[in-house]
């Protein structure tokens, strides 16, 4: 008797629940690394590493600036990425600014060496970055940057991105002490490597 062949099963949207998962948990998972980073002194690329430059330098409330300095970017992510990508997007960066001023109200570390920020800092921010990706988001700012400039001049994703964030680490320089640069540079490779490890194409099958 032959083995009867099962043909695959098409890709499965995600359902509306679904996202809504994924965005909270996401964006609950990175505002716990933005409050790791805020005690230890650390700061990370993109919009938010931005965000904790002004924090530090100003004192301002980090979701509020986050939340602010996001907003120009949307018309790029509207034009480049499309509706879908823009509304859950500004969701996620929304939800990242709010649980960044809740976060220190409900959960306090009383000490924290900062070369585990760095470590944890990084597991937990790539994970959130991942869950975001795969429901079609982001947080935002370079990553909108990026892409935009990738479709746009041909300038590879990569490459755009490693140029934002090498400049806001040069300028944090004079702010934050060298020695708490070089652990958020310790971040950031975790929080790379995990993700080139964990996300690649065609691993993960819903849309």
């Amino acid at each position: 008797m032959p083995i009867q062949q099962t043909a695959p099963s098409p890709s499965l949207r995600h359902g509306p629940y679904e996202d809504a998962q994924a965005l909270f948990t996401g964006s609950l998972f990175v505002s716990i690394t933005m409050m790791l980073y805020a005690q230890a002194g650390l700061l990370t690329g993109s919009t938010a590493g931005i965000a904790f430059l002004l924090h530090y330098a100003t004192g301002l409330s980090f979701g509020a600036l986050f939340f602010a300095i996001n907003i120009p970017f949307y018309w790029f992510a509207w034009k480049r990425m499309g509706r879908e990508f823009t509304i859950k997007t500004f969701v996620s960066v929304a939800l990242l600014s709010a649980l960044s001023e809740i976060g220190p109200r409900v959960m306090h570390i009383d000490y924290l060496h900062p070369v585990y920020a760095a470590l944890l800092g990084g597991l937990l921010l790539g994970t959130g970055c991942l869950f975001l990706a795969r429901h079609k988001a982001s947080l935002g700012g370079a990553t909108i940057v990026s892409l935009y400039l990738q479709d746009k001049h041909g300038i590879p994703a990569g490459k755009a991105q490693l140029a934002i964030d090498s400049t806001i680490v040069l300028l944090a320089l004079f702010i934050v002490p060298f020695e708490r640069v070089a652990y958020s540079v310790l971040g950031a490779v975790v929080m790379s490597v995990f993700l080139w490890i964990s996300h690649r194409p065609g691993r993960y099958a819903g849309k």
